[in-house]
C-alpha cells in the first residue's frame, strides 16, 4: 500500500482528503503543522508527500528547503497552492518538487497525479519496449485509453498534436498492446514525392509504369495483420485521398496496373499536426475521409501543458545516453533542472531529446553541457501577430466579471493551467489577483 504524508492545517480539507485517499487505497499520515510533517518525512518510510504551501508555523517552501538540506532521498512531493502563491510553486518545482495543484483543489486531479507518481517510483531502464508515456495525468489517461482501443483491432485511429509531441510513440504503444508480433509500418506522407505516394501506399504490378521491373507490395500489404501508421495525413495529395477512402472502407485495394482486389487487414493509424477541420473547410482534405479516419481520436497535449513530464523525460534521456555510451554518463544538476523547467519547449519532446543528447555528448565528467535559452527570441511576422491577438483576447477576458480564473479559462476554451502560463508569458494580471482563488 502506498504511504502518503499529508501536511495540511485546514481541518475540513485535511479530513476530506484523508477520507478520499483512504478510499482510493492509500495509507495516509496526516500532519497538521509544518514541523510535524518535517519530522515525519525525515524519519523515512513515506512513499509520497502532499504539502500545503501556506502552513501556520512553517511555509511549504521553507519546509521543502529544510528537507533538501537534512533528509536523504525525498519522496515525490506535490504542493497545494492558491493563485497568490504560484511563484512559490514554480520555485518549488525548480527545487525538485514533482508538481503542484491549485485551490480550489480537485481531488480527482490529486488522485491522478499521486497514482502516476506512485507508478514512477521504481523506474526500469528506458528501452524501446518501455510502455510508459509520461507521468502527467493527461498522458496517464491516454495510456489507459490505449488499452481499451487495442481491443478494437480494425477501427481507424487519428492522433492529433503539435510536431514533436510523440504521436508515433503512442502509435507504437498501441501496436505493442494490440499485435506486438505483427508488423508496424510507418510512412511519412509529407516526406514522399507526390509521384511516388500512390505506388508506396498501394503497390504496383510488374510493368505498370516505366521502371516497374517487378511486382511490389505497398505499405498496406506490408503491414499484414499489424499496424499501418500514416504520419502527416494532412499532407496527402487530394487526388489520392479518394482512393485511400475506398481502401479504408472496403479493406481492399488494387495495385497500380493490377485488376484483382487484395485484402488489407492492417489497422490504420493516422497522425497530423495540422487542423484537419480547417483543411476540410478550405477544400484541401476530403470531409468523408476525415470522418472515416477519426472514428477514434487521441489529442496529444504539448509538453508545455504537461510540465511534470519535463524532468521525468529528461532523466530518462540522460540515463539512456549513459547506457549507450558508458564513457559519457552524465547527470542533471539543480541548475540544469531549473533551465529545463524555464524553457517553453516549442519543439516539444523531440526538442528536449535533441537538447539533452547534445548536452551529453559535449559534457565533461558528470556535468552536462546544457544550452537552453531562458527566453525565446522575439517572434516576428504572422506568428507575432497571432500572439498579439491571443494576448488581446486574454486581456479582454480578464476584464470581464468572473467568479474565478477557472470560469475565465472556460470562456477562452483553455485549461486554467494554460491560462496562468499565458498570463505569465504576456505579463498579464487579473484585476483583484491578490484575492485567493
Amino acid at each position: 500500500m502506498t504511504r502518503v504524508c499529508l501536511i495540511e492545517d485546514d481541518p475540513i480539507m485535511g479530513e476530506a482528503l484523508v477520507e478520499r485517499l483512504t478510499l482510493e487505497g492509500f495509507r495516509v499520515d496526516w500532519q497538521r503543522t509544518g514541523r510535524g510533517g518535517l519530522l515525519t518525512l525525515t524519519q523515512g518510510g513515506t512513499d509520497l508527500a502532499v504539502i500545503d504551501v501556506n502552513l501556520p508555523d512553517l511555509s511549504g517552501v521553507a519546509l521543502f528547503e529544510r528537507l533538501i538540506e537534512t533528509a536523504g532521498p525525498l519522496p515525490p512531493t506535490l504542493f497545494i497552492t492558491g493563485y497568490g502563491t504560484i511563484e512559490d510553486a514554480v520555485r518549488l518545482l525548480k527545487l525538485g518538487a514533482a508538481d503542484y495543484l491549485t485551490k480550489p483543489l480537485n481531488p480527482t486531479d490529486l488522485i491522478d497525479k499521486l497514482r502516476a507518481l506512485a507508478g514512477a517510483r521504481c523506474p526500469r531502464p528506458a528501452t524501446a519496449e518501455d510502455d510508459r508515456l509520461g507521468i502527467a495525468p493527461a498522458m496517464c489517461r491516454i495510456a489507459a485509453e490505449l488499452t481499451r482501443l487495442a481491443r478494437h483491432t480494425h477501427t481507424p485511429v487519428l492522433i492529433s498534436g503539435e510536431s514533436g509531441v510523440g504521436k508515433e510513440v503512442v502509435a507504437r504503444r498501441l501496436h505493442r498492446l494490440q499485435c506486438p508480433d505483427a508488423p508496424f509500418v510507418a510512412v511519412n506522407c509529407a516526406a514522399l514525392p507526390e509521384t511516388l505516394v500512390e505506388a508506396e501506399l498501394f503497390g504496383h504490378e510488374k510493368g505498370a509504369f516505366t521502371g516497374a521491373e517487378r511486382r511490389r507490395a505497398g505499405v498496406f500489404e506490408q503491414a499484414g495483420e499489424g499496424i499501418l501508421f500514416l504520419d502527416e495525413i494532412g499532407d496527402m495529395p487530394l487526388a489520392l485521398q479518394s482512393r485511400l477512402l475506398r481502401v479504408v472502407q472496403s479493406r481492399q485495394l488494387t495495385r497500380i496496373g493490377g485488376h484483382a482486389p487484395v485484402e488489407v487487414p492492417a489497422r490504420l493509424i493516422c497522425a497530423t499536426h495540422r487542423d484537419l477541420v480547417t483543411l476540410v473547410r478550405e477544400g484541401r482534405f476530403r470531409e468523408d475521409l476525415y470522418y472515416r479516419v477519426r472514428v477514434l481520436e487521441i489529442q496529444m497535449p504539448p509538453l508545455r501543458e504537461r510540465p511534470e513530464d519535463i524532468l521525468w523525460l529528461a532523466d530518462r534521456f540522460v540515463a539512456e545516453h549513459g547506457r549507450r555510451f558508458p564513457e559519457e554518463r552524465r547527470s542533471l544538476s539543480g541548475t540544469d533542472r531549473e533551465h529545463l523547467l524555464s524553457h517553453p519547449w516549442p519543439g516539444n519532446v523531440r526538442e528536449l531529446h535533441h537538447t539533452l543528447e547534445r548536452a551529453c555528448i559535449l559534457g565533461h565528467g558528470q556535468q552536462l553541457a546544457l544550452d537552453v535559452p531562458n527566453e525565446m527570441p522575439a517572434e516576428t511576422g504572422l506568428k507575432a501577430q497571432a500572439q498579439a491577438g491571443e494576448r488581446a483576447a486574454i486581456l479582454a477576458a480578464l476584464a470581464e466579471p468572473a467568479d474565478s480564473l477557472a470560469a475565465t479559462a472556460v470562456r477562452l476554451g483553455i485549461s486554467r493551467k494554460t491560462l496562468w502560463q499565458k498570463m505569465k508569458r504576456y505579463g498579464l494580471s487579473r484585476p483583484g489577483a491578490e484575492r485567493s482563488e
